[in-house]
């Protein structure tokens, strides 16, 4: 017996000293790990990015978008369809990256300030099985600031993605994240392409509580996709001329001048010779280069943005367009609230919107987002804000509409929980575009606008980047709405077994046709549906099922000059990849 106890003593030891040893050995690939990270790293923020988890679904399928029709908002005013998607805005912002990559003007988002009390949760994947809702970090947490870089540069990656070549986004923090958010955005969007960082007042008067400051400012840090493109409206103030600009080519985009095409200090990969069109041979001065990439400049020479002087011979310089650079007056980066609102007017006037109830804690004010839009929109852009709240961004954009007669489209993205989604960011939104009674009996007119509101949802049984045939399948039955949306033609007119056709209630011009089968049976039905459509449309995109790149349906609608051919569901497959 004895004997039988030593063995199982050591038997027992020895379990006890390979889990031990499996410790050990993961601690130190982890040690490892960290430790190239900070070696590649010179200078810069370094953290513990620890990995981020998902419903076991959404990790392990394909993410497309699935519409919520009974709450669709349909007017034929003329003004814009805008947005609405319930869901995680980083399964949203994976959608996104196919429907809309570099077609977004501004971004404006207000995250989670990782106060310690703000609610800010984490699902740290390690801990799943026993936190599988994830758990609320608190200010004394040892991994507060690496959960919240872990979480926040997952969604500036792929929000980055989104932008226009003269895109920017805008983002609203306090003083728990703003060093660490400026260092993150320096990563992600490049230092040289910062813009500012505005100080918005946003309390008019002093809490005496406080033992030392009562902190009256929040920031808005401000990037940009690419700065030599970017382009800032001003604030708006009275038309005035200005004899600076003139036409001498009679450009039909209207007067301009020009700026220097050449900058310092000088970067290698800018520096190449340019041909004039009377054949001088012109480089930047010594240690300059030029503003623009090679590849940028052909594209401005095609699109007539660079003056060689009247003969064709001078040092090439960029024109600017007095349609197109600052008329206004030159923004200030502290907002005062007697100019953008304040955090206690918000409250007030959402609370207004809602009879009276307090429905969501610290909303932003319309005027500061408005403000956003006014530097760096276009009438025609699209704004996205993927942390929605309560919907200020998308009232924000239709306000503006109304005031200067754009048709600028809002894509908001909202997380549904506790009901924020379907209770506050649409239902805020819906008063507004429909009409509502304040809280003292008044009733307010409506904005007109139109809105559709889909949910995340997932498709297949394997990842992207393992997906099986019978995944592509599923994917291209049920990526409608993902190309409806990127097409723009978001209203279902037709929808058979094979095929499904969508619309631009704004512009009925504008059609996207799917056949979504395999089996090409129906196709001859499909195309002569096509070619009818095609005869009363403007542009007719044709999506058609393949297993390739869809080649052999080029030739389809040759008969056809304004159908565009493309395929599924690869396309949607391969941006979903690179994502990974």
């Amino acid at each position: 017996d004895r004997q039988t106890d030593r063995q199982t003593d050591r038997q027992t030891d020895r379990q006890t000293d390979d889990s031990y040893k499996i410790q050990v050995y993961k601690l130190e690939k982890e040690l490892a790990r960290l430790k190239s990270q900070i070696s590649q790293q010179r200078y810069g923020l370094v953290w513990l990015d620890v990995p981020e988890g998902f419903e076991q679904e959404s990790e392990n399928r394909i993410p497309i978008l699935e519409e919520v029709p009974e709450r669709a908002i349909h007017n034929t005013d003329g003004k814009p369809c805008h947005i609405l998607i319930e869901g995680d805005n980083y399964h949203a912002l994976t959608c996104l990256n196919y429907t809309h990559r570099g077609r977004v003007d501004v971004i404006y988002i207000d995250p989670p300030y990782n106060t310690g009390s703000d609610g800010f949760t984490y699902r740290d994947r390690r801990f799943l099985k026993e936190k599988p809702d994830g758990t609320p970090v608190p200010k004394d947490h040892p991994l507060r600031h690496s959960y919240w870089l872990s979480f926040m540069s997952k969604r500036l990656e792929l929000a980055k993605n989104l932008l226009s070549d003269r895109g920017v986004i805008f983002i609203s923090i306090d003083d728990n994240e703003q060093a660490n958010l400026k260092l993150l955005c320096d990563q992600i969007f490049g230092e040289e392409n910062f813009v500012a960082q505005v100080i918005w007042e946003r309390a008019f008067a002093p809490v005496n509580l406080k033992k030392h400051f009562s902190e009256s400012h929040d920031y808005i840090v401000c990037y940009c996709k690419q700065i030599d493109n970017l382009v800032c409206n001003g604030l708006p103030r009275n038309n005035e001329s200005d004899d600076r600009y003139s036409n001498p080519d009679n450009d039909s985009r209207g007067p301009w001048t020009s700026g220097d095409l050449s900058v310092g200090p000088a970067v290698a990969s800018k520096i190449y010779e340019i041909v004039t069109p009377s054949g001088r041979k012109v480089l930047p001065p010594s240690g300059y280069c030029w503003r623009l990439d090679k590849k940028t400049f052909d594209q401005y020479i095609a699109d007539n943005r660079i003056w060689f002087g009247e003969d064709g011979s001078n040092v090439p310089r960029i024109k600017r367009f007095l349609s197109e650079v600052k008329q206004g007056i030159t923004p200030m980066t502290i907002w005062k609230y007697a100019e953008v609102g304040h955090s206690q007017d918000a409250t007030k006037r959402l609370k207004d919107l809602f009879d009276g109830k307090a429905c969501f804690d610290y909303p932003k004010p319309v005027g500061l987002i408005k403000r956003c839009l006014q530097l760096y929109s276009n009438e025609d852009s699209t704004i996205l804000d993927f942390f929605a709240g309560s919907g200020t961004t998308l009232h924000a954009t239709m306000k503006l509409n109304e005031e200067d007669g754009g048709s600028r489209q809002c894509i908001l993205v909202q997380l549904d929980e506790n009901g924020i989604c379907e209770n506050v960011t649409y239902e805020r939104n819906r008063r507004v575009i429909q009409g509502y009674t304040n809280s003292k009996g008044e009733a307010v007119p409506g904005l007109g606008n139109s809105l559709k509101y889909y949910r995340t949802a997932f498709v297949g049984k394997n990842p992207p980047r393992r997906a099986l045939d019978s995944d592509r399948l599923e994917l291209a039955c049920k990526a409608g709405n993902l190309l409806a949306l990127a097409e723009n033609t978001l209203f279902e007119i037709e929808r058979t077994e094979a095929f499904q056709i969508f619309t631009d209630a704004a512009d009925p011009q504008n059609v996207t046709a799917i056949y979504f089968l395999e089996d090409i049976d129906r196709l001859e039905e499909f195309q002569a549906r096509v070619e009818a459509l095609a005869e009363q449309a403007g542009k007719v995109a044709v999506y058609i099922f393949s297993w390739d790149d869809g080649a052999i349906y080029d030739s389809m609608f040759d008969a056809c000059r304004n159908v565009e051919v493309k395929s599924i569901p690869q396309p949607i497959l391969e941006i979903y990849q690179t994502l990974q």
